[in-house]
């Protein structure tokens, strides 16, 4: 075989020549890529690592508030039911004083009628026993004679007694 004409040669090493180029070129823009995918990855890992840590401490943090207001909820249960109990306590109280209140507002309601009487008793009582006066004639429009409590005899009509008003109140 014969040797290849200079040109030819010329011309393929021109082409290896272009191709080993473009092969370092690709070779170096791999390269970059490699170092940005992996920059990415080490940023993306930090990233992951600082969210899997926040994560973790909002957890603690929704654990620490959970059992803080379970606390408050037994604080609030028992306070709850010891207020129930006082209110079961003032009911039953209400129930033992309701017919006291009702004699009490029935006496309230007498009160005005019961002063009337005990006023007109104690006028009465100031007027004092009546005169005097022989029963034979008795004064027109006054007074007829005195009654008395009768047993049935007539012996008993003894000189009666004039009434006299009092008040034991």
């Amino acid at each position: 075989m014969s040797a290849p004409p200079a040109l030819q040669i010329r011309e393929a090493n021109a082409h290896l020549a272009a191709v080993h180029r473009r092969a370092a070129e690709l070779e170096a823009r791999l390269d970059a890529a490699e170092r940005t995918v992996h920059a990415q990855a080490e940023r993306l890992a930090r990233h992951d690592q600082l969210l899997r840590a926040a994560l973790d401490e909002l957890g603690r943090a929704k654990d620490r508030e959970i059992a803080t207001l379970r606390e408050q909820l037994l604080t609030s249960e028992a306070t709850v039911h010891s207020l129930q109990a006082a209110v079961h306590q003032r009911d039953e109280l209400v129930k033992q004083l309701q017919p006291r209140a009702e004699l009490l507002q029935d006496i309230c309601r007498c009160r005005l009628p019961l002063a009337r009487l005990l006023a007109s008793l104690a006028e009465a009582e100031c007027l004092g026993p009546l005169p005097s006066n022989d029963s034979s004639h008795p004064l027109p429009g006054g007074p007829g004679p005195p009654l008395a409590n009768s047993t049935g005899g007539e012996g008993d009509r003894d000189q009666l007694q004039p009434a006299v008003f009092g008040t034991t109140v």
